[in-house]
């Protein structure tokens, strides 16, 4: 072989994590609420539909969701944290705690598809928003 030889790029495992945050920060408040049909009593913000759009990740808000119907300790929580954390090979656990670092549940996940290496997300009077929604 001639020539210059390419340097082979080493595999990104998140490689629309960075465009994903960047346009993630740019939702402060919402005007518009949205509704899962499975979980009526719960509302979601414009950056948590851009989120689950962009990420292919409404199966995200249904855990939440199903977590405030299932788990007693999650839906005595006024506030919640919600942290997503994904390693390299696509594996991932959800944990929820009360926004002072107080594990309230934990929920591993054997595979996910999700992009971004970790979101936090909030919960409160019902509403799953983005931490710049809040």
């Amino acid at each position: 072989m001639r020539g210059k030889v390419k340097a082979m790029n080493t595999l990104n495992p998140f490689p629309k994590a960075a465009s994903l945050n960047s346009q993630l920060r740019n939702f402060c408040g919402t005007e518009t609420w949205f509704k899962n049909p499975l979980f009526p009593k719960f509302l979601y913000t414009e950056g948590m539909q851009f989120l689950a759009t962009q990420a292919e990740c409404y199966w995200l808000i249904d855990l939440i969701y199903g977590f405030q119907i299932d788990q007693q300790a999650v839906r005595n929580e006024p506030f919640q944290c919600w942290d997503l954390k994904v390693t390299e090979n696509k594996s991932g656990t959800l944990i929820c705690d009360d926004g002072n670092g107080n594990i309230v549940f934990t929920h591993n996940l054997a595979f996910t598809t999700f992009p971004m290496e970790s979101i936090r997300l909030y919960f409160t009077d019902n509403v799953l928003l983005l931490t710049s929604e809040y």
